[in-house]
C-alpha cells in the first residue's frame, strides 16, 4: 500500500481522541492523543519510513503510540479506532463536524436527547428544544444552526488545490478510454476559482455516445447523456459535465464554458455557431485585448485591461514573505527554510514567526526574537547575496494594538499584523480593531485580513473599502495569503487595492518548506482579480524591497 503521510496519521489520532471524548473515556488519554496529533502534524520526518524502535525514539511518541502508528503504516488504520467507529452511529460522527460544539456536547445530544443525526438535531434546534436543555441555551443553539447550515451549503465543494488534483486524475482516466479525440478542462477549474462546485470538460468524441464506456470507470457515476453533453458524479460526491463538440465549434465552446454569463454579457458577446473561431479571435472581433481565462468573471476585467499593465505571473515574484520556522510552530528550521527558498530561485526570504501572544504556536518572547536575529545575521553572511529579512507575524490584540512595544517592533525589517484570536466579531468591532493595527507606524503588511478558512470558517465581516482606504492612507500593504484554504484577501477586492495604489503581498504563510509551492495558488487568485506586477509587493527585487522596508519604518 502507498506510504501514509504524517497528516493522515495525525488526522486519525485526532479522530481517535474525539471519539474517546465522545464515549467518555479517560480524559488524560483524550488529551494525550490530541496533543500527539498536533505534534505529529508538525514533524519534518515522515513517520511511515520508521519501524517501531525508531518511532519510540521520536520525541513525544512512546511505546503505545508507536504501536498504533506502526499499525496505521501497515494497515491504513488501527484496531482501537475501528472499534470506536463501529460503536458510533454515522449521524453522530457527522455531528462532530459541526463548528461550535465539541465531543462532550455531541455526547449530550446523543445520549440525553436521543438524537443520532444532523437532520434530527437541526429539527430540534428549530423547535427550540435544545435551548431548554441543561448546558446549552439559545446562543449555543443558534451556533449549531449556523454550523449545520454552513456545512450544508458547502456539500459537494472542494478547494481548488484538491479539485485540481481530482480533475487531473480524472482527465488521465478519460484520455485512457480512447473515446475522445481531444478533451480539455473548462469552467470553474479553468478560471482557477478558489472553490469548485462543478467539474467541466469540453471534448471532441470519437463516437456519439460514450456513457457505456465511462460507466466502466469506478470513480464515475453516469447520470444522463444527450447529444450535446454527458452528466455524471465524481467519487459519488462532485457533479461534473462533459460538453460534446465538433471540430468547428470546439474552441468556441471552450470559450463559452470557461467564461461566466456575466463576462459574456460584459463583452457584448454573441455566439457564432456557424463558423470556427478561436478564443483569441473572439476578443479581436470585439476589438478587445485578449483576456486570460482566470479573469473571465464579469467584474473588473475591462478596467484592468485598460491599465495596460502586466498581469502578475509566478515568475515575477522575487521573494517569499510571511513564513514560519521551528522558532514558533513551523516544521523546518530557519536555515532549512531559507536555503530551500534560495534553491527555488528566489532572491529573498521573509521570516515571520508567531509573536508572544500566540502561546499555542510557541510565539516568540523578546529573548527568542534576539536569538533569531543573531542567527539571521549569520545566515545572511553565509547565503549572500540571498537575503533573509527579519519579520514577525504580530498578533492584533482585542483593542487593535500589536503585542510588542515599539522598541521591539523597531528591530524588525517588516511586520505582518494579523488577527488570530477572538474571531467572532461584529463588523464594527472588526473594523475598529484592524484600523488601529493599520495605523500603527510599524505595521508593514495586514495579514489575511478576514481570517477566513474556505469551506471551514467564514471570515469575520469587515468593510473592505474602509480597510483598504486606511491601508492607502497609512502606507500599509495587504496580504493575499496563498494557502489554498485562505486565499485572503479575496480576489474580488484586488482591483480596489489597485485603484487605491495599495501594494499586495502574495504570501504562502508557509509552516514547512513544501508550503512555498502554495505560492502558485496565490498567483492564480491574484490573476483572477487582475493584479498587476507593478502593484505586487514581492515582485520588487531584493534591493528594492529592502529600500521599501527602510522607508516604511522611518518612524
Amino acid at each position: 500500500m502507498p506510504k501514509i503521510s504524517n497528516d493522515s496519521i495525525a488526522d486519525q489520532l485526532k479522530l481517535y481522541s474525539q471519539l474517546m471524548d465522545l464515549h467518555g473515556k479517560d480524559p488524560f488519554k483524550v488529551k494525550s492523543y490530541a496533543g500527539a496529533s498536533y505534534r505529529i502534524d508538525k514533524l519534518p520526518t515522515n513517520l511511515s519510513e520508521l519501524d517501531i524502535p525508531a518511532l519510540e525514539k521520536v520525541d513525544g511518541v512512546g511505546k503505545s503510540l508507536a504501536s498504533k502508528i506502526h499499525e496505521i503504516n501497515e494497515t491504513g488504520s488501527f484496531k482501537d479506532l475501528q472499534e470506536l467507529l463501529a460503536e458510533t452511529p454515522v449521524g453522530v460522527m457527522d455531528m462532530l463536524n459541526i463548528k461550535g460544539i465539541g465531543p462532550k456536547k455531541v455526547r449530550q445530544i446523543w445520549k440525553e436527547l436521543d438524537i443520532e443525526s444532523v437532520g434530527e438535531l437541526l429539527y430540534a434546534c428549530n423547535e427550540n428544544r435544545l435551548s431548554q436543555h441543561k448546558g446549552f441555551g439559545e446562543k449555543t443553539q443558534q451556533t449549531i444552526i449556523e454550523g449545520i447550515n454552513f456545512n450544508a451549503s458547502n456539500t459537494g465543494k472542494l478547494h481548488f488545490a484538491k479539485a485540481e488534483k481530482v480533475a487531473n486524475e480524472i482527465q488521465l482516466l478519460l484520455e485512457q478510454t480512447n473515446v475522445f479525440e481531444t478533451i480539455t478542462i473548462s469552467g470553474q477549474l479553468r478560471r482557477k476559482c478558489d472553490v469548485i462546485e462543478l467539474f467541466e470538460w469540453v471534448c471532441i468524441a470519437n463516437e456519439d455516445y460514450i456513457a457505456d464506456t465511462l460507466q466502466t470507470l469506478p470513480q464515475l457515476e453516469i447520470e444522463d447523456e444527450q447529444d450535446e453533453y454527458i452528466q455524471f458524479n465524481i467519487l459519488g460526491s462532485y457533479p461534473a459535465i462533459i460538453y460534446k463538440c465538433a471540430d468547428y465549434n470546439y474552441d468556441q465552446t471552450l470559450f463559452e464554458t470557461t467564461a461566466t454569463p456575466e463576462h459574456l454579457n460584459l463583452m457584448g458577446y454573441t455566439s457564432l455557431t456557424d463558423k470556427e473561431i478561436y478564443e483569441e479571435a473572439v476578443y479581436t472581433n470585439l476589438q478587445l485585448p485578449y483576456i486570460i481565462p482566470e479573469m473571465r468573471e464579469g467584474l473588473h476585467e475591462l478596467e484592468v485591461i485598460k491599465r495596460k499593465s502586466k498581469i502578475i505571473e509566478l515568475s515575477d515574484l522575487k521573494g517569499i514573505l510571511h513564513n514560519h520556522s521551528t522558532y514558533s510552530d513551523g516544521q523546518h528550521s530557519l536555515r532549512e527554510m531559507a536555503v530551500y527558498c534560495k534553491e527555488l530561485g528566489y532572491e529573498y526570504f521573509g521570516i515571520c514567526d508567531h509573536s508572544k501572544t500566540a502561546v499555542y504556536a510557541s510565539g516568540l518572547e523578546v529573548e527568542r526574537v534576539h536569538q533569531q536575529h543573531i542567527e539571521i545575521d549569520q545566515l545572511n553572511k553565509e547565503l549572500a547575496p540571498f537575503k533573509i529579512f527579519k519579520g514577525i507575524e504580530s498578533d492584533i490584540l482585542g483593542d487593535g494594538s500589536l503585542d510588542y512595544n515599539n522598541d521591539v517592533l523597531a528591530t524588525f525589517d517588516f511586520v505582518v499584523a494579523s488577527v488570530h484570536q477572538n474571531l467572532k466579531m461584529i463588523e464594527e468591532k472588526a473594523n475598529a480593531r484592524l484600523l488601529k493595527a493599520i495605523e500603527n507606524p510599524y505595521t508593514t503588511i495586514l495579514g489575511h485580513p478576514t481570517g477566513r478558512l474556505l469551506l471551514s470558517r467564514p471570515g469575520y465581516p469587515i468593510d473592505h473599502k474602509l480597510i483598504i482606504d486606511a491601508c492607502a492612507a497609512n502606507g500599509v500593504a495587504i496580504e493575499l495569503n496563498a494557502h489554498p484554504y485562505r486565499l485572503d484577501i479575496d480576489w474580488r477586492w484586488l482591483y480596489y487595492c489597485m485603484e487605491k495604489s495599495v501594494p499586495v503581498s502574495i504570501n504562502p504563510d508557509a509552516h514547512k518548506k513544501e508550503g512555498f509551492h502554495d505560492m502558485q495558488y496565490g498567483v492564480y487568485s491574484a490573476r483572477k482579480g487582475g493584479l498587476t506586477k507593478d502593484i505586487t509587493l514581492n515582485a520588487l527585487s531584493r534591493d528594492e524591497i529592502g529600500k521599501y522596508f527602510i522607508t516604511k519604518h522611518k518612524v
